[in-house]
């Protein structure tokens, strides 16, 4: 395993990390014994960041970890993500008493006294233009309920806003293969301002392992059931907001410059790591042997200039009118 800076946090991290998500729920069928094998095997293989989120199984992810922190003695670091327990999700609901509200309860839940890094959930975009939000997030630290904040963000706007604040550590954003105006403005004045960058959806809800084709079906508790066709509100996270077919097919050309040794899943995970303003990129897992495949991805020789530019290619051909101007 490799590691990079997090922004100016001092943490050295792991370029492959975990994300919890399908650990928490809404990623079809998930049993305990699995999700605590897949996580005890992430630090064996040394990953030592694990990215969770309040509502992700109402808790059940930050529950696990908080058993992981039992059952292992190594340090590891723990973000987790507040606001999506609002309903209504509104701007006006992030306010202090919400805020810290959402805080106890992750404590609570990683049975700790103190989380390391909260982010802001993608709440709406207003709230990056309310300083009285991230001046709630001063008071948190300064009460020592959290080490560090930031953001998860749907769009660049809000990642180039939020990083004006002066004490914002971290941006969660969407980039992989099928999604690369970060590279274009924002990368650089994350990289200007040392905030840590953390890769989500690097595989594309699954689009980028390489094993799903035309034909491929979701149980009734997938959540990609429900936006095969970007029906649902968030379209612009489930696969990356690209229409499944099409996805498919930008695949399929990318496919032609797959080195022998690399599946589609690992080379994805490569062409991340391929930008140093990335932190980490935080692919999910509920099995061990999925923790397996994606750590293999730090081993791997970087991507030679061809298979780049074949990917940009595809991207500017296939992908770039779909989602370049909305996200």
């Amino acid at each position: 395993m490799n590691y990079r800076d997090f922004g100016r946090t001092g943490w050295q991290v792991s370029e492959i990390s975990f994300g919890a998500w399908a650990i928490g729920s809404a990623w079809g069928d998930v049993r305990d014994d699995e999700s605590m094998a897949a996580l005890h095997r992430s630090l064996d293989l040394g990953v030592n960041f694990f990215d969770t989120a309040d509502v992700y199984g109402d808790g059940k992810s930050e529950r696990l970890l908080a058993r992981l922190r039992k059952e292992r003695s190594e340090p590891f670091y723990v973000v987790t993500k507040a606001g999506r327990r609002l309903d209504p999700h509104t701007a006006d609901g992030y306010n202090k008493q919400n805020l810290a509200r959402f805080i106890e309860r992750s404590l609570q839940n990683l049975e700790t006294d103190c989380l390391d890094l909260v982010q802001l959930h993608c709440p709406p975009t207003e709230v990056y233009y309310r300083p009285e939000v991230f001046g709630a997030l001063d008071d948190l630290v300064r009460e020592g309920k959290i080490r560090y904040y930031g953001v998860s963000v749907e769009k660049v706007e809000e990642a180039l806003k939020a990083i004006e604040y002066p004490n914002v550590q971290s941006v969660q954003i969407i980039f992989n293969m099928l999604r690369h105006r970060p590279t274009e403005l924002f990368f650089g004045e994350a990289r200007r301002r040392k905030v840590g960058i953390l890769a989500r959806v690097p595989l594309a809800s699954g689009l980028l392992t390489g094993k799903m084709n035309r034909q491929t079906t979701f149980s009734d508790s997938d959540h990609r059931q429900f936006n095969r066709h970007g029906e649902a509100f968030d379209m612009g996270e489930t696969f990356s907001g690209v229409d499944y077919d099409t996805g498919i097919d930008a695949i399929e050309a990318i496919r032609a410059v797959l080195p022998a040794e690399a599946p589609l899943a690992q080379f994805a995970l490569r062409w991340i790591l391929m930008f140093d303003a990335v932190s980490c990129a935080i692919p999910g897992a509920k099995r061990p042997a999925q923790v397996e495949d994606n750590v293999r991805a730090s081993s791997l020789p970087p991507l030679t200039d061809h298979q780049m530019q074949v990917v940009k290619d595809v991207y500017d051909r296939m992908i770039r009118p779909l989602v370049h101007h909305r996200w």
